[in-house]
């Protein structure tokens, strides 16, 4: 039997990332990709691209099996605005929680933060303690600025820096996506 997993926002960086190593680590995945272009640079028969607002919780409930294992939430940004916060972080992940209680999922992953703005790390932290109260259980990676696998934008530029700062002090080393895939897929994975 097939095990399915919605994946929100699935289609940036990080969600292609974790994609693709959990279909190379399971032959028997099968994923949901909700996003607003619908559109994934992946493509696989085991991956479904659907188009809804993440921040809908009725929209993306219609789109989805009844019968879901996993539900991840990838979506976020650091802002300080309040309402852009809410709206990009708040908003999806309790999206995520109510398609988890509805949907019986085994566990829900979220991407946290350790580095940025203290508004956006700390409201991350919310989130967490608002998802684990839950009553689902849930995989946390909580990385610093992420590097590898093709992205260069203007945050890479620091990864050098970063990574002599970081024998120094934890917070501030980069972590390869590899690495960030692969812990939240063991994390989700784990009984």
């Amino acid at each position: 039997m097939m095990t399915k997993a919605v994946l929100l926002g699935g289609n940036g960086y990080l969600g292609r990332n974790v994609t693709d190593h959990w279909l190379k680590a399971d032959p028997q995945v099968e994923f949901y990709v909700v996003s607003r272009s619908g559109k994934n640079q992946l493509q696989d028969p085991r991956i479904h691209n659907l188009t809804a607002d993440v921040t809908d919780y009725d929209a993306v409930a219609k789109l989805i099996p009844t019968d879901v294992d996993y539900i991840v939430d990838f979506v976020g940004a650091p802002e300080k605005d309040p309402e852009k916060f809410k709206r990009l972080n708040d908003q999806p992940a309790t999206v995520m929680l109510h398609l988890a209680q509805s949907h019986h999922v085994k566990k829900m992953g979220f991407i946290a933060g350790s580095l940025g703005p203290k508004t956006f790390i700390k409201g991350k932290q919310q989130i967490i303690k608002k998802l684990q109260q839950g009553g689902i259980s849930l995989a946390v990676v909580s990385p610093t600025l992420v590097y590898g696998n093709g992205r260069r934008d203007d945050m890479t530029r620091w990864v050098p820096l970063l990574k002599v700062l970081g024998i120094f002090n934890k917070k501030f080393r980069p972590v390869d996506v590899n690495d960030v895939a692969n812990d939240l897929i063991k994390q989700l994975q784990k009984g």
